[in-house]
């Protein structure tokens, strides 16, 4: 049974010898007698493993992702020979590479900047796998290295292919960080000679014809300065001194007030020592200049507290007044009057007839705005339209309130339709909500009740003339209608014994 299935075996490798449809390449020509190698028996897909078993770095690329194989998706499915022809003859080339239109990207090494423009031999010579390339840059730039191997092989570091001369080292990772304006320099402003040895680091080994001291204040340059600007200084005068530097003193520069040597200066700390020509006061004040004035402020802004240090607070207009506005002569020498008409007698439009007490009315604020006089106190309340009158001058034609007359046709004579008729007691009948809304009651205030038509009758139709002389009239009808007595007076002036005041034409029983 053995020897039948032995034979049986051999015919079958006899007959796939028989159908192999050509040879194979010269480095597959070892395994053409064995299929199995290849070819899995009514297995196609498991070809696929068996080229991964033999290829092991094409496997380790694909199960990694890198490299050209690892990188093409199409790869993690397709078989091999889709792309790898095999049986084609001993000289056949079944690896197909177009290096015209190879797209570099799908390997671990992406072309960018100089490197698109190479030529493919400058990198994979002939003899070897184009996976077997170098890609260390000093592989190919051996020769163009400037740092004469003082700064190692990791050239991408500091450069990168894109444009070689633009670097990125991190300088802060040396003893030597970069601050201020050292971040502006170039890497040859301070290694010339591109090997990178330690270089100095103090300030004057490089910034010697800078020192505008010129070595007085010695080499430790730090101790005032700093790599931000050379002109901020760092050096505390706060705590470095005792002298503040304050307010617009903090702005000065060293030499504004200090001589060619500053650490050997001597200096008067008080104001009148820098500016007695400044003083306004022409020594009047003394040379205790900070009793007013502060560093911290300009010099025309004095801190001296009026409202604190003296017993006259400043309030309302009075805030905004410069001190010799008020103060003529030497501050602590002439002591000031303090009522209003001190200073502002000139200012009085009431020329004296309202007093000096003008805090009665005005106010510091503004003069003539608020003013607080309550005319409701006085002996003319304003009362409705009055209230409404915006302007004092319309009814006080001088700033002498007290000459102002009261009474309504003082100033309403133009407006009394009355022409006259009715005296000037306007408020018997109007009162000062509106001049239309008067509420004279005919029937309580005259001995005359309105009954009847008498009711709608308007005033001016009985009262054609002066009330005075309406008052002399002994209230009879034929005072009034004498022209509409029909009888010509053969009854006598009492109509109301038959006629009633509801109507003239109604005759009634005679009384």
């Amino acid at each position: 049974m053995l020897g039948l299935l032995t034979s049986h075996y051999a015919s079958a490798q006899d007959i796939e010898t028989l159908i192999m449809p050509g040879p194979v390449i010269k480095a597959h020509a070892d395994l053409e007698s064995e299929c199995s190698s290849c070819h899995k028996r009514f297995d196609k897909r498991g070809q696929r493993q068996l080229c991964m078993d033999c290829h092991e770095e094409v496997a380790i690329d694909i199960n990694e992702e890198a490299g050209f194989h690892g990188r093409r998706a199409e790869v993690q499915t397709d078989q091999c020979s889709s792309c790898h022809t095999e049986h084609v003859g001993r000289d056949a080339l079944v690896v197909i590479l177009d290096e015209s239109t190879f797209d570099h990207r799908f390997t671990d090494f992406e072309l960018l900047g100089s490197h698109k423009d190479a030529d493919c031999k400058d990198c994979h010579q002939p003899d070897l796998k184009h996976r077997e390339a170098p890609s260390a840059c000093v592989d190919c730039h051996e020769e163009d290295e400037p740092h004469q191997d003082r700064m190692g092989t990791d050239c991408v570091n500091c450069h990168k292919p894109t444009e070689w001369l633009e670097t990125k080292f991190d300088h802060s990772t040396t003893d030597y960080p970069l601050l201020g304006k050292h971040l502006e320099a170039a890497c040859l402003d301070c290694h010339e000679d591109r090997t990178f040895p330690d270089p100095p680091t103090e300030c004057f080994d490089c910034h010697a014809e800078d020192d505008a001291h010129d070595g007085r204040s010695g080499n430790q340059c730090g101790n005032c300065h700093n790599p931000s600007d050379w002109h901020d200084s760092s050096f505390d005068h706060s705590r470095d001194t005792d002298f503040d530097l304050l307010g617009r003193h903090a702005e000065l520069t060293c030499g504004d007030c200090h001589s060619e040597n500053p650490f050997e200066d001597e200096m008067d700390q008080s104001c009148v020592s820098c500016h007695l020509e400044d003083d306004a006061h022409d020594q009047h004040r003394g040379a205790q200049c900070d009793t007013c004035h502060s560093s911290s402020v300009a010099w025309d802004e004095p801190v001296f507290d009026h409202d604190r240090d003296t017993e006259y607070r400043l309030l309302g207009g009075h805030k905004v007044v410069a001190c010799n506005d008020c103060h003529v002569e030497p501050v602590f020498d002439v002591a000031l009057n303090t009522t209003c008409d001190s200073c502002h007698l000139d200012d009085d439009a009431h020329n004296g007839s309202l007093g000096a007490q003008c805090e009665n009315c005005h106010t510091e604020v503004n003069w003539q705005d608020p003013v607080f006089f309550d005319h409701d106190l006085s002996p003319f309340p304003l009362l409705g339209a009055h209230n409404d009158v915006a302007e004092c001058t319309e009814c006080h034609e001088t700033q002498e309130f007290r000459d102002t007359e009261s009474a309504c046709v003082s100033c309403h004579l133009e407006d009394d339709p009355h022409r006259g008729h009715f005296e000037d007691r306007c408020n018997d009948c109007h009162n000062p909500v509106g001049w239309d809304k008067w509420l004279f009651d005919h029937d309580l205030q005259t001995e005359f009740p309105l009954t009847g038509a008498h009711v709608g009758v308007a005033c001016d139709e009985c009262h054609r003339s002066s009330l005075a002389k309406m008052k002399l009239t002994n209230g009879s009808c034929g005072d009034c209608h004498r022209a509409d007595d029909v009888h010509d007076g053969e009854f006598g002036a009492d109509c109301g014994r038959c006629h009633a005041a509801d109507s003239f034409a109604e005759v009634r029983a005679i009384q």
